[in-house]
This record gives structure tokens, sequence and C-alpha cells, in this order.
């Protein structure tokens, strides 16, 4: 049985049965009813047209389901309206079921388990272990997010904006046991980019590949984090950052910038550097002035200072930290790094410890207990 074929088939399937006027909670189930006989009866053949035998088996239990309940009689006049010959397009069908998942009356955890399960196929249990939680308190989040969007019409154009950010969500995540979130996030967006012509989708598209590229440097063979300036540049992945570089270049050429095309040619200026001291931090600073101008985000200008810290010396980096709020997440962390390049160890260790005990990542918390307990030794001796 070709698992990856059906996850592909069913968000189109899906949105068929949902455009068709079936009730969202409804139509899932419908759709994973016919999924199980995909998988009992495609090993001793598969069907000529796979998508179109799920959407004719899909809406039959629909419409079985909907026989059952009080609502027969308005069910079966909605069958006699819609056409049963060949659904439309899957690329629009899809891309109306990201508008839907990702609608803006859920939060965003709702927003990203509903889109793994919709439009991602991935089972509740792979997302309850993707997500370190019971499979029972996954079921109720997802069962919750489709409660809510059920009375929702896909009749207006849906927010991208939200899209990708619920999308970016997903790549934040990583990975855990058997499902890779960030590898899941790539594949859903390389969709979204074949559903939608918008230069933002390609640039988050870009940032994806561009940060997955160095994923195999970023962790030592312990399990440790190693920062970006330590990493083994001959690990990255150069033909995903080729990729990366070519699809944010077209993106840019339309000179319609966007946060995510900046954060791109961010991540595009790490990967072009041969090594960290040929990094040109110069542009990486233009660069996240744009990102200010675009978001007034505190955790870019947070970046920015670290960039300014690299370009203009350390004390100019403080300079820039220096307005901004210390609760902010990594704060402390960059605070204490400026003050070690500044040749203030004393200081740095301090901080690099209390960012340490801030820190909700082990491996990040692991990584500032080090730094730290790297300054005090260096102290003693």
């Amino acid at each position: 049985m070709d698992e990856v074929l059906l996850r592909s088939l069913t968000p189109g399937v899906l949105a068929v049965l949902v455009r068709r006027g079936a009730d969202f909670a409804a139509a899932e189930d419908a759709v994973q009813e016919a999924l199980v006989e995909a998988v009992r009866g495609w090993p001793a053949g598969m069907p000529r047209d796979p998508r179109g035998w799920l959407i004719t088996v899909a809406w039959r239990k629909f419409l079985d389901g909907a026989r059952a309940e009080a609502a027969r009689r308005r069910r079966e006049d909605l069958v006699e309206e819609q056409p049963q010959a060949g659904p439309a397009p899957s690329v629009d069908d899809t891309l109306q079921l990201y508008f839907l998942c990702a609608h803006p009356s859920l939060t965003p955890s709702s927003a990203v388990a509903l889109t793994l399960r919709a439009v991602g196929g991935l089972t509740t249990r792979q997302i309850a272990r993707a997500y370190l939680v019971p499979e029972a308190t996954m079921a109720q989040r997802i069962s919750r997010a489709k409660r809510t969007v059920a009375g929702v019409r896909l009749d207006r154009p849906g927010d991208v904006a939200t899209v990708l950010r619920v999308l970016y969500l997903v790549f934040n995540e990583g990975y855990s046991g058997d499902v890779d979130l960030a590898a899941e996030a790539i594949r859903l967006t390389r969709q979204l980019a074949a559903s939608i012509d918008h230069p933002e989708v390609a640039g988050l598209l870009a940032l994806m590949l561009l940060h997955y590229a160095r994923r195999a440097a970023r962790t030592a063979p312990d399990g440790s984090l190693v920062p970006l300036a330590e990493q083994d540049r001959g690990r990255w992945d150069t033909g995903m950052i080729a990729e990366g570089v070519a699809i944010l270049q077209s993106a840019l050429a339309r000179d319609r910038l966007g946060e995510f095309q900046a954060q791109a040619a961010v991540a595009a200026l790490h990967a072009d550097a041969p090594t960290a001291g040929e990094t040109d931090w110069v542009q990486i600073v233009e660069w996240y002035d744009e990102l200010v101008r675009l978001t007034d985000n505190p955790v870019v200008r947070l970046n920015r200072a670290v960039a300014v810290g690299e370009a203009d010396g350390p004390r100019a980096g403080l300079a820039a930290l220096a307005g901004l709020d210390a609760a902010l997440p990594r704060y402390t962390a960059v605070a204490a790094y400026l003050h070690e390049r500044d040749g203030d160890p004393v200081t740095a260790a301090r901080l690099y410890a209390e960012a340490a005990h801030k820190a909700a990542d082990l491996a990040e918390r692991d990584h500032l207990t080090r730094q730290a307990a790297r300054l005090n030794a260096g102290r003693g001796r």
C-alpha cells in the first residue's frame, strides 16, 4: 500500500466533500472510512483513478451517515444539486482546505493540529507522538477544532498570511518520534506553492529549505547543540540551499517584499558564507532593518542586535540590546554572548547561567550551562 499516495490524496478528497456541503467533521470521518477501505482493497489491485475512487467511496460513506440522521431530506436535496461527475481541480480544493484549517477562530495549536490531520493526512496518533502528548488529548484538540469550523463556508477568499503562520508554526516544532514536522511543513508548503502564486508563499518555502539544509550540522553526536558559527558547513545540504536561493531570488524579483522573504534573505546570506568569519553581517543588518520596518517585532529587534554586534562590534550590539525588554525569550543569552565578545567573562558567565535557568528547551539549557561552565573554568585557571 502506497501510504505517501494516500496522504497526498486525502486533503483534496476531504475538500471536495466540504465543497459539496458536507459538515467538516462528518466529511473527515467519511474520508477516513474510505481510506480504511483503500488499505483493505487496494493491495489486490489499485483503481485506475485512485482519487476519483476515494471521492466516490467517501461521498457514499457521508451520505450513509447523513441518511441516518434527522437531516436526511436536506442532505438528499443537496446531493441532487451537486455535480456527480468529475470533481473540481484538486489544487483549488486543497487551497480552500488550507484556509479552513487556518481559520482565525482557531487557536494556533488547534490550527496546526487540524492542518496536519486534514491537509497533511497524518493520523491522530502520529500528531500526538510528534507533540509528545497523549493520543486522547490530541483527539480532543482536533475534535474541538473540527466543531469550531463546522459551520464555516468556503465562499470568501482566505487569509494567506494566516495559513503561512500556521505552516511556520509546524516547521518550528521540528520533529519527534516517527514524524518529522519540519519535513512535513516543507511538503505542505510545496503543495501550497503549487496552488497559489504568491511571493510570500515562495519566501516561506525558501526559508524552510535554507534552514532545513543545515539540519545535519546542528547537533553533535551526543545530541548537544552546535552553534551556527561552529557548524561543519561541509555537512550542509548544498542542493537544498541552491533550491532555496533560486526560489527566493524569483520571489524577490517580483518586488513585493514580505516578512518571510526577508527572513529567507538572512538565511541565504548565512548559507552563502564559506566560513563563519566570511559572513556578510553588514548586509544581514540591512535585512533586519527591513524586517523591523515590516513587522516591528521585538524578536526581530533582538536578532538584529546580534547582527549589529557582529557587524559593528559587541558594544554596538549591547547598545542595540539596551532598548529591548529583558523578558524577551533569548534576551539574556544574547546579552551573555555580547558581554563575552566584549571581554567581560564574569558578567557573561552569570548571564549564561541565568539564561540556562530560563530556557524551556533541554538542549538549549544544556548548551547555555556548558557556556557558563566554560567561562567559570577559565577564570579558575
